[in-house]
């Protein structure tokens, strides 16, 4: 699929919300914010819910596990159904739909009840493929990574902004309102579902598929292909051994930043004996990294592109992959908190730059199955973090569990080394990236041109009036 009038400007354009692309870019990132903030608004208030519930170290990793194994399957089907009824649609039934969950959880009374929605709010974790699909549709090969980056990043940001918000808020309901604990954390969800549901709405009416249409008037032209093509690029795209690579990757860097944000707060609670809010604040310097890290990555690897072609990007995406797993043993030999908190940090820039790396070479995967491409490598992030969350379920101590997963991501990056390319596709990314880069430099040139113009008229303006 290869669609036309993709924006070649992000930051140039940054504020031009009159653009489709632009608007369906902040459309993108916020709504995937507030998403990423429902999915894991119920992880700083574990130490209540806990203590409410009566939950055993047993059930706490199985809550764990259940937050995200859900997605996996959820980001395998949402892919699918973005190349048939587009991202549109996709996202407002996803983000319509996953508020239901995230309310519902405020009648649970048991664990079998809670686990049972915390496991259906799982299914709006999906909302990352859709995200990472519609900028891709709408971004040209020379700002794509930066711009599926950013989007991600700033999404991810509220897994980030959960650890800070939610135990303000539960507090804000206890002390303001007079609610008890277990009113409170149900108060905090139930206005959290209330908000996706809404953003749902916002983006059916802000949105559209791409640059020059919906796909449903796309198909109408001949534009797209037909919906029942889409099935069997589908499972074409699944034969290709570059994609289940990236799935791996993914799982190394966005699957343990799923699994940080689970139990960062629950980590600096029991290991360094701090309070739930100053354990929140603490959680949220990992995930406020989101707010340029991954941007970061997306940019470095668009800058490597233009220097060696898509082989730059697989070459930046080991370099921060190999990064983040020696960040990850470095932390968890951290015994002081002043030691702790800046090694976290520098853990998180090298997971996010990594996420980002990642979706900057996904959409050059197959252009013919990007649904698929995004879906599978987007799965392969929770499939990671249902595997690291067996870890926290046992009876491993956790910073041994950080220690451990920490060398199987340095182990991991070295598969991008598989990840080839043809001769005659670098060819032709090549020249694509090269024209949407000669695009950018005739709009610059267009607008210092008719800069020019506006000062000589100023100028032959002012002479009439010397005159």
């Amino acid at each position: 699929m290869e669609l036309q009038h993709k924006a070649t400007d992000l930051w140039g354009n940054f504020f031009k919300v009159s653009m489709v692309q632009i608007r369906t870019f902040h459309m993108t990132w916020f709504a995937f914010f507030s998403a990423f903030f429902a999915w894991f608004g119920i992880a700083p208030l574990m130490v209540v819910i806990r203590e409410e519930m009566h939950l055993t170290k047993d059930q706490v990793g199985w809550a764990i596990i259940a937050s995200v194994s859900a997605t996996v399957f959820a980001r395998f089907f949402i892919g699918w159904l973005c190349d048939r009824i587009g991202p549109r649609l996709a996202y407002t039934y996803l983000l319509i739909l996953g508020s239901l969950p995230v309310a519902g959880i405020a009648f649970a009374d048991s664990f079998e009840s809670f686990i049972i929605f915390r496991l259906l709010i799982g299914i709006i974790g999906a909302s990352f493929v859709i995200t990472q699909y519609h900028t891709s549709v709408m971004f040209a090969p020379n700002v794509v990574g930066q711009a599926n980056a950013t989007s991600a990043g700033w999404g991810n940001l509220g897994g980030g902004v959960t650890q800070l918000v939610m135990p303000l808020m539960f507090s804000a309901f206890v002390i303001g309102f007079g609610f008890t604990d277990a009113e409170a954390w149900r108060a905090s969800m139930m206005v959290v579902g209330t908000v996706i549901f809404f953003t749902g709405i916002a983006y059916y009416f802000l949105t559209q598929d791409a640059p020059d249409g919906n796909f449903a008037d796309l198909r109408e032209k001949g534009m797209l292909p037909e919906k029942k093509e889409v099935t069997g690029a589908y499972f074409n795209a699944m034969k290709d051994y570059r994609i289940w690579i990236l799935f791996i990757i993914y799982g190394s860097c966005f699957g343990i930043e799923l699994t940080v944000n689970n139990v960062a707060a629950l980590y600096f609670f029991d290991y360094f004996e701090v309070d739930m809010v100053t354990a929140g604040m603490i959680a949220a310097c990992f995930g406020l990294m989101n707010i340029f890290a991954r941007t970061l990555g997306g940019i470095f690897a668009d800058n490597c592109a233009s220097l060696w072609g898509l082989r730059g990007r697989s070459y930046w995406l080991f370099i921060v992959l190999l990064a983040e797993g020696f960040a990850l043993m470095l932390f968890s030999q951290m015994s002081v908190l002043f030691l702790a908190i800046p090694t976290l940090i520098m853990f998180s820039l090298c997971t996010q730059m990594a996420e980002g790396a990642t979706y900057s070479v996904v959409p050059f995967m197959n252009k013919k199955a990007l649904g698929a491409v995004s879906g599978i490598v987007g799965a392969g992030g929770n499939a990671g973090a249902v595997a690291a969350g067996f870890l926290f379920k046992g009876s491993m101590d956790w910073n041994d569990v950080f220690f451990t997963i920490g060398v199987v991501v340095a182990i991991a990056s070295f598969l991008t080394f598989f990840l080839k390319f043809s001769d005659e596709q670098e060819c032709e990314e090549k020249i694509a990236f090269e024209k949407a880069h000669m695009e950018v430099l005739q709009h610059k040139a267009d607008d210092a041109n008719a800069a020019v113009e506006r000062s000589l008229q100023i100028i032959s303006n002012a002479e009439k009036g010397l005159k």
